[in-house]
């Protein structure tokens, strides 16, 4: 791989954990905070409840990217259990290249509903505007898709046993 790809996927991964840190935090001190204000003073913040909510949808997302980059994603992989290597080797690249398939059309499509959600003007808390938080979506869907094809187009490592 090339060093300014190297850079870039480094750079993409910091940013990746950097992210779901701070998506982490916000939402354990945002709803800390509402449960303090609500069982001790009776009130709580208007906009914490919509923000946690996008706030768990960034979660979810950042959480598949890295699970996605470190191969950790869900995989069906009953069949490549069984074969000799070889064919494991094809296999596991078919269902890659399905796994980016669907993710870039997932990503086409979000990108088409983040666009009427900028087209529809709606606002979900403090004036932030729905586009911008939904902006996860196609993002989120097409870096998994890219690295799903990279991972096709990546050589493989031989290896002799069944993956385990």
């Amino acid at each position: 791989m090339s060093p300014g790809l190297e850079r870039l996927l480094h750079l993409l991964r910091r940013i990746e954990e950097g992210l779901l840190t701070i998506a982490l935090s916000a939402t354990l001190l945002l709803a800390l905070s509402q449960i303090l204000l609500r069982n001790i003073w009776h009130s709580g913040i208007s906009w914490a409840d919509p923000l946690l909510r996008v706030l768990v949808l960034w979660i979810a997302l950042l959480g598949a990217l890295i699970a996605s980059r470190n191969g950790n994603h869900i995989r069906i992989d009953l069949l490549p259990r069984y074969l000799p290597p070889r064919l494991r080797s094809a296999c596991t690249r078919t269902g890659d290249l399905f796994a980016a398939a669907v993710c870039a059309v997932l990503a086409w499509h979000a990108v088409r509903f983040v666009h009427l959600e900028y087209l529809d003007g709606g606002v979900l808390f403090a004036s932030v505007p729905a586009w911008a938080c939904a902006l996860i979506l196609p993002c989120g869907f097409a870096v998994m898709a890219l690295r799903f094809l990279l991972s096709v187009l990546s050589p493989l490592p031989t290896d002799s046993g069944p993956p385990g």
